[in-house]
């Protein structure tokens, strides 16, 4: 896990709070209890983390730019949550920030979240791999609510809630929607999947992990996918910022949880259904041991997806992939 020292977090926060005025290196280490040698050594740090800081002459430091990382440190600069990114981990590359959130979970807080700029195995619904190079948003949040079992899914409809609210912030020409179970999809491609993985005993939730997946600034996708994914910067013609995006959506996300737990989750269905590209098509639902078709006409209770078959009948699935008859 990579996070910046006490120190150089602080040294940072007064260069944020001069807000492109020159600080002197002496002001700083008065500041908090270091020699200006130190502060010259701690200042080189930040600039090998990729932080633009500018040094004049007998005037002091400037911090002309950050760097395009999601540093908790940045993550947390202007988060307006109480409990989603109170506590932040960032890796570099790891394998998945599911697998290290399940690892964890039993000990760390409710409301943790993993971040990695890239997963070397990451992966989604069934095991199938999850494409995670550099420029993308990678994250998982562990949540420990207090629900029965039969409404997981719940928060796989609250997770693409607060994708949606974040993305009503850009001008889209096509306009993103949810495709059922999990993934929002833009002009026909997914730009990102949502990944609900729990450890329950009987009906006894201890935790749950919510993985998603966004692709931001990557663009370049391998020959099996290219024709199927897209990202925020190939639908928009321009790189957005990852940190105010984070934000934004760590932001939704507790707000959502806020409502899952305090709200008739008939509201979260309304919304979810507004946004959706899956209710009023007709759908075919594949499933382990069986396929289902019919037109989608609507959520349940728990979260799955109802539909009406040709004879009229109408089933719930709780899981499954659903493809839509232009897949």
């Amino acid at each position: 896990m990579k996070s910046l020292s006490i120190k150089k977090q602080k040294i940072l926060n007064i260069l944020k709070a001069n807000k492109g005025q020159a600080i002197s290196g002496i002001d700083i280490g008065e500041n908090i209890g270091i020699s200006r040698a130190m502060v010259w050594k701690y200042i080189k740090s930040l600039k090998n983390a990729g932080y633009e800081i500018e040094s004049i002459k007998k005037k002091g430091y400037i911090l002309k730019q950050s760097p395009d990382f999601l540093y908790p440190e940045e993550v947390k600069n202007g988060l307006k949550t109480t409990l989603i990114g109170k506590n932040i981990y960032y890796f570099e590359d790891i394998e998945s920030t599911n697998l290290i959130a399940k690892q964890k979970a039993h000990k760390f807080q409710e409301g943790t979240v993993i971040i990695a700029e890239t997963q070397y195995s990451g992966y989604g619904r069934m095991g199938r791999t999850w494409e995670s190079p550099a420029g993308g948003i990678w994250f998982s949040i562990i949540l420990k609510p207090v629900i029965p079992l039969a409404h997981l899914s719940r928060l796989t409809i609250m997770a693409g809630n607060a994708v949606m609210e974040c993305m009503k912030s850009f001008n889209f020409p096509n306009a993103p929607c949810i495709k059922w179970p999990n993934d929002i999809i833009i002009n026909g491609k997914k730009v990102c999947g949502i990944l609900t993985e729990v450890n329950a005993e009987l009906d006894a939730i201890n935790f749950v992990i919510i993985g998603i997946g966004i692709n931001a600034n990557n663009s370049i996708f391998s020959p099996n996918i290219e024709d199927s994914a897209t990202s925020l910067k190939s639908e928009l013609g321009i790189s957005i910022n990852r940190i105010k995006f984070l934000q934004n959506l760590l932001f939704e996300l507790e707000q959502e949880y806020i409502k899952l737990m305090t709200l008739p989750f008939s509201k979260m269905i309304e919304k979810w259904t507004y946004n959706s590209e899956t209710i009023g098509k007709q759908v075919v639902v594949r499933m382990h041991d069986k396929t289902i078709e019919g037109v989608a006409i609507g959520l349940s209770d728990e979260g799955g997806l109802i539909i009406e078959k040709n004879n009229k009948e109408k089933v719930v699935v709780l899981a499954g992939d659903c493809l839509l008859k232009y897949d």
